[in-house]
């Protein structure tokens, strides 16, 4: 297992999250449960704290988290309203936070005394004490740590992901995924906007299926996220059944090959059977699954690990969360 990997965990009042912690994580890491049980914010935190390499990417990670949820409401406020998203709201809604890892241990508070608002922040024993109104708000993104939410990456981000490609010479490589996939598509090309050559003629990505967009976002982000993380929200989105083993294999191949750690999510059984057949086949035993349940109003994990996760899959005991 690399060094940079996270194999440990514990989230204090983060989202759903009030004294959590999980042990035991593998390169790859699938994440199950039952819906609204926190297989999303699990990932979130996990992100905040391998992105908290200075207080910058820290805001910028907190920041990013709550674009992906408000995608939508945000870009209606802009298109109504003409008014920005006000980052302080999204970073006072955090106030509290305490995820430690084996790589990071991060804490967040909005302080108030005599009516003078300060942000107190700690990263690895060192504290960071600033006014409110003195704080810059700027922010950073650290290059190899992507996230993929359920709506697969907007075309800026893809255009970015798909030049690490284009470095390691690979745009063969994903034009042979893509015609895999769907044997219509005869190239991927990102030079003003990502496009597609189908039958000849070329499409925007956004005009074709939510399966290929997820598709080029998965395998463009895994070639970014070289020694880095790789967050995947609902990885099945848009691809079928019967192409979850090809997927499967993909991710397992080239997070072995560019040193990436993978969490990801899901609902679905053939997901999960997938993605035990294949770690099989592969002899890749450096997965894990994650089973996030609900007991008695506090969110438990179990992580199994890979002779354990296929034994369950073997007797067909049912791994996708429990009440």
């Amino acid at each position: 297992m690399n060094e940079h990997f996270i194999t440990e965990i514990e989230i204090k009042n983060f989202k759903l999250f009030k004294d959590f912690k999980a042990e035991g994580f593998g390169r790859v890491n699938l994440i199950g449960g039952k819906n609204n049980v926190g297989k999303t914010a699990f990932m979130e935190a996990v992100f905040v704290n391998v992105c908290a390499q200075n207080l910058e990417s820290f805001i910028g990670s907190l920041q990013n988290i709550k674009y992906m949820r408000e995608e939508l409401n945000i870009l209606s406020n802009i298109l109504i309203e003409r008014s920005k998203p006000d980052v302080t709201i999204y970073m006072e809604q955090s106030s509290g936070i305490n995820i430690q890892s084996n790589k990071n241990d991060i804490c967040f508070m909005v302080n108030k005394n005599n009516g003078i608002k300060s942000y107190h922040f700690k990263f690895n024993g060192k504290t960071i004490d600033v006014s409110a109104n003195e704080f810059s708000f700027e922010v950073d993104v650290i290059p190899n740590i992507g996230f993929i939410d359920n709506f697969g990456l907007p075309n800026f981000r893809i255009k970015l992901a798909y030049a690490s490609v284009l470095k390691k010479d690979k745009e063969q490589f994903l034009n042979d995924i893509l015609y895999k996939f769907d044997n219509r598509i005869g190239k991927f090309i990102s030079v003003d906007t990502p496009q597609c050559r189908l039958n000849g003629e070329w499409f925007d990505l956004t005009e074709l299926g939510d399966g290929t967009k997820h598709l080029v976002s998965i395998v463009t982000s895994l070639f970014k996220s070289e020694n880095g993380y790789l967050f995947i929200d609902e990885l099945d989105n848009g691809i079928h059944y019967t192409q979850l083993d090809e997927l499967w294999e993909i991710i397992l191949t080239i997070s072995k090959e560019q040193n990436v750690q993978v969490f990801a999510t899901t609902h679905s059984k053939e997901c999960i059977e997938s993605y035990a057949r294949v770690a099989k086949r592969l002899g890749d035993e450096e997965i894990t699954f994650i089973e996030l349940c609900r007991r008695e109003n506090e969110i438990k994990s179990f992580v199994y690990p890979y002779s354990w996760f296929l034994d369950e899959i073997a007797q067909e005991h049912e791994v996708r969360g429990c009440l």
